[in-house]
């Protein structure tokens, strides 16, 4: 394909033909029509977001770090996007970076993480 198809049609047209060809898990030619949208329009989370993901599942993990971190500067309580950086720096293997992204994350989401009952909680249920 020449550069011409990605650059083809209205904003909407190539966002709409990124988002087929994402979920066709074709992610190297969505990124290519994403890039395009995400210059013409730096200020969209949307774009850069699917981006994003389209690196990740591509394992162009720096690129899709790099983007995420973008997302994150324009959207600071995007939750998705803390859990995918997370997940991002997890698959690079830099676990103890991706930890606070990933509690962040489950916070956002109100997804808590169970403690152990106090000494009392545990003596008012006997």
């Amino acid at each position: 394909m020449n550069d011409t198809y990605y650059e083809f049609g209205t904003p909407a047209d190539r966002w709409d033909r990124a988002q087929l060809f994402f979920e066709a898990k074709e992610y190297l030619t969505a990124a290519r029509i994403l890039g395009g949208l995400v210059q013409e329009a730096p200020e969209q989370v949307g774009p850069r977001l699917l981006l994003a993901r389209a690196y990740y599942h591509s394992a162009r993990l720096v690129k899709a770090e790099t983007e995420l971190r973008e997302v994150l500067e324009l959207d600071p309580v995007e939750d998705y996007a803390r859990l995918m950086l997370g997940r991002t720096l997890e698959r690079q293997g830099r676990h103890s970076e991706a930890a606070p992204h990933l509690r962040m994350a489950q916070a956002m989401a109100g997804e808590f993480a169970e403690s152990e009952p106090s000494a009392q909680e545990r003596k008012n249920q006997e």
